[in-house]
């Protein structure tokens, strides 16, 4: 997060001054990545960051909190304002930069970033989840508005609730894609095939999204009240083995259920297709 963020923000104009990682080689590689010239620390030498504007810390959420502390035990002060990128935790988790005076607030990226090229550019066109101090956010809502992107606020007291749902939209949908590509390889195609010819389906379905509302953009079998074929597939992931699959499949139709039941589908087929899913899942379903 810290490489594609720093490339990024050069990308728009901004100099970026430091990077500071576990060791100096790492910082070194980080600011190669990143394509910019800057101090390169290690963590240890936090005491030679030079002064700048804002001040980022990227690291994974445990590191958070200390990294704050050891920075607020420094004698001088680094920025005006100190943000954090983590989805789960708020502006809190800086409460000793809070006591030395620093403005402290999170900038949290609704992306997928699993690199630092392709990373930079998701963050460039992004939703970004902005809380903290006043100063900290309006700081935050200049940076966000820089990079080309958009931003909105919530309570500290709903960052966890926040982050489970950014987590659920990116993270749980590609475990979903590959129990679904796992599925197709049972099929008799390779991973990669499988990946290939699923791919569209799900863009499709992003796109109907992007139009519509979830009960709109919903297709297909419980879409239609369908229960013969809910029941075909039942059979089949329980034949298949995949107790993973069968479960994922149960869970989400009956999400999919109340969804077809707000559009107006036919209440009877609906009432069918629950029973056969409380049946996978041994609890009640309700519409």
């Amino acid at each position: 997060m810290g490489t594609a963020l720093a490339r990024a923000l050069a990308a728009c104009g901004y100099e970026v001054r430091a990077l500071v990682a576990r060791t100096k080689a790492t910082a070194r590689r980080s600011s190669a990545r990143a394509g910019v010239k800057a101090l390169a620390l290690g963590k240890g030498r936090l005491g030679e960051l030079p002064r700048a504007d804002v001040l980022f810390i990227s690291t994974p959420d445990g590191a958070v909190a200390e990294t704050a502390e050891s920075l607020a035990a420094l004698p001088r002060v680094f920025a005006r304002v100190v943000l954090h990128t983590s989805g789960a935790l708020s502006s809190d988790a800086l409460a000793p930069l809070s006591a030395r005076g620093y403005a402290v607030g999170s900038m949290h990226p609704l992306a997928a970033v699993s690199n630092a090229e392709a990373g930079a550019e998701s963050l460039r066109r992004a939703f970004y989840c902005v809380e903290g101090d006043a100063a900290a956010v309006r700081a935050a809502r200049r940076v966000v508005r820089d990079l080309g992107g958009r931003s909105f606020s919530i309570g500290a007291r709903d960052k966890v609730l926040y982050h489970a749902a950014a987590l659920m939209t990116a993270g749980h949908t590609v475990a979903l894609f590959d129990i679904a590509a796992a599925l197709l390889a049972r099929c008799g195609l390779s991973q990669s095939e499988a990946r290939r010819v699923l791919l569209p389906l799900l863009r499709s379905a992003v796109e109907n999204l992007s139009r519509q509302t979830p009960e709109r953009a919903l297709t297909g079998t419980f879409a239609r009240g369908d229960a013969e074929t809910v029941r075909k597939h039942l059979a089949a992931l329980g034949g298949a083995g995949d107790t993973e699959a069968l479960l994922a499949y149960a869970l989400l139709g009956g999400r999919s259920l109340r969804l077809a039941a707000r559009r107006g589908a036919d209440a009877k087929r609906l009432g069918e297709i629950a029973r056969s899913l409380a049946v996978a899942l041994g609890v009640k379903i309700k519409i």
